[in-house]
């Protein structure tokens, strides 16, 4: 009878996820549709005893709470928001918009300015998200960019350029899960790394073309009318905020130049780069979170030498800025919570990834067309569990163990298994990374992932017919070239059938 339980578990270890993300599609709420997804884990695990379901609840919430990578990162949330809570007080952000709006002539600069700052903040997903929307936000919403387009553009380079940026806490993970020189096979996985890829041209492409479709274009026309936020007041920027007219743009820039440089310094620092060890070895062992918590620190010292004796904010201003900036992070510290037990209730309690890695075993999938499935595998995984971390570690040690080390299939599959968890958690409503691309962006969370589902479904097409010649072929060169020309088709029968519509 148990094992009968247990098979059931099994079989239905994906269903509180997909609960989850249909009540939130449908409802068009996620708080509720998350706890939901919650709730309904926690009965299928007890057997829908209610005593016991509630105290598996509390205890799995607890146990998110108590893990100390978590509360980094909520500790790195609250500090970020205090910190843009300042440089709005001061002025500073209304003055780099001022600066920046005579500097550029149009959505478009705005636009290619916000993907080049998340290409160059490559270092980790959660802090690309936060600082970019923070910077950019008003610019964007002053040459009337829908925040449904800033947050794609956010999402897009954010774990997309982490999964190919070698100093970066993603490659560091990656690198973990692999046996041997586990870095030198992360650098091999980087051409073929379609997705990370795709994405990236994806983004320049409709930055360039104003390629606009699906939902993504009602909220393009709807911001060109004034309605940046297609209608939702609460996500309006706040102009309760009064701040100094002296503000200059330093006291935007310098605080930014600091965040970025001193979270990297924490970062090695706690991998260990001032004791030794060299700067791969130290990103690679580090512990991003503390970091990240280390550096936002930093920044808050020094925006307070910065701001206090030249009087751009008084003392008692800069206190009352605390609990102003911890209430605007409050709406995504409540989402991260209850993602992130969900994604614990579906990957470690029911053993998701154990029912998808068996499945996988059992399966008589021909070699040559592993890395397409596993793409496919990951993706959904991924999307699933709100989780590409947590995908790599189920997913990678099974690519290991098919292939010997040092083969090219080995460097394609694995490469298939991080594009796919990219484009997962990419899509995913409870991916953490989406959920920080919706709070840099200022956008709603499911308004951000409706609008960027069609455009990653797009390239994830077009990765999968990559992988397909990736696997028959093994060269790097003509799963490029198959990729991108692929990718190039899709587009022009969506711009053909959009023709033909208007």
């Amino acid at each position: 009878m148990e094992e009968k339980n247990e098979l059931c578990k099994d079989n239905m270890a994906l269903l509180p996820p997909v609960i989850a993300i249909i009540f939130a599609l449908k409802t068009k709420e996620v708080y509720i549709s998350l706890l939901i997804g919650v709730v309904s884990g926690t009965l299928l695990l007890t057997n829908f005893h209610l005593v016991e379901s509630l105290n598996l609840l509390f205890d799995t919430v607890v146990n998110c709470l108590s893990k100390p990578s978590n509360i980094g990162i909520l500790i790195f949330l609250v500090m970020l928001g205090i910190i843009v809570t300042l440089m709005t007080k001061s002025g500073g952000s209304q003055a780099y918009g001022k600066w920046a709006k005579k500097k550029m002539k149009s959505s478009k600069q705005s636009l290619f300015s916000t993907f080049i700052l998340g290409v160059v903040i490559f270092v980790d997903d959660y802090f690309n998200c936060l600082t970019v929307g923070s910077v950019m936000r008003e610019i964007t919403d002053e040459f009337k960019v829908s925040r449904a387009m800033l947050a794609y553009i956010i999402d897009s380079t954010a774990a997309p350029v982490c999964i190919i940026a070698p100093i970066s806490s993603w490659a560091a993970a990656v690198s973990g899960y692999t046996s041997g020189d586990g870095f030198q096979l992360f650098l091999n996985t980087i051409p073929f790394n379609l997705y990370a890829l795709l994405t990236i041209v994806m983004v320049c492409y409709v930055i360039g073309s104003e390629f606009h479709f699906g939902k993504m274009k009602k909220h393009e026309l709807a911001a060109q009318n004034g309605d940046v936020c297609f209608g939702d007041d609460s996500y309006q920027t706040n102009e309760e905020i009064s701040y100094n007219q002296k503000g200059k743009v330093l006291d935007l820039i310098l605080p930014v130049i600091v965040l970025i440089m001193s979270c990297i310094i924490g970062m090695i620092y706690t991998g260990g780069f001032f004791d030794g060890k060299d700067l791969i070895t130290a990103f690679s062992q580090c512990d991003a979170s503390r970091g990240l918590v280390y550096g936002t620190f930093v920044t808050l010292v020094f925006v307070f030498i910065l701001y206090i004796p030249r009087k751009i904010i008084s003392y008692n201003e800069f206190v009352e800025c605390i609990p102003e900036g911890f209430k605007a992070m409050v709406p995504s510290i409540l989402i991260l919570v209850l993602a992130w037990s969900l994604g614990d209730l579906v990957s470690n309690q029911l053993q998701a990834g154990a029912f998808v890695y068996n499945t996988l075993q059992s399966a008589s999938i021909s070699t040559a067309i592993l890395p397409a499935c596993l793409f496919i595998v990951g993706a959904g995984l991924s999307f699933s569990t709100g989780t590409s971390w947590g995908t790599f570690g189920i997913l990678i040690p099974m690519a290991t163990s098919l292939f010997p080390e040092g083969s090219t299939m080995l460097v394609i599959s694995i490469a298939s298994i991080l594009a796919g968890a990219v484009c997962g958690d990419h899509i995913s409503p409870i991916s953490d990374t989406t959920i920080m691309a919706s709070t840099g962006a200022k956008c709603n969370h499911l308004y951000h992932v409706t609008t960027q589902i069609p455009y990653a479904l797009v390239v994830a097409s077009a990765c999968f017919i990559g992988y397909l010649v990736a696997g028959f072929t093994q060269n790097v060169l003509l799963t490029l070239f198959v990729a991108f020309v692929s990718l190039s088709i899709i587009i022009f029968v969506i711009r053909l059938y959009q023709k033909k519509s208007s």
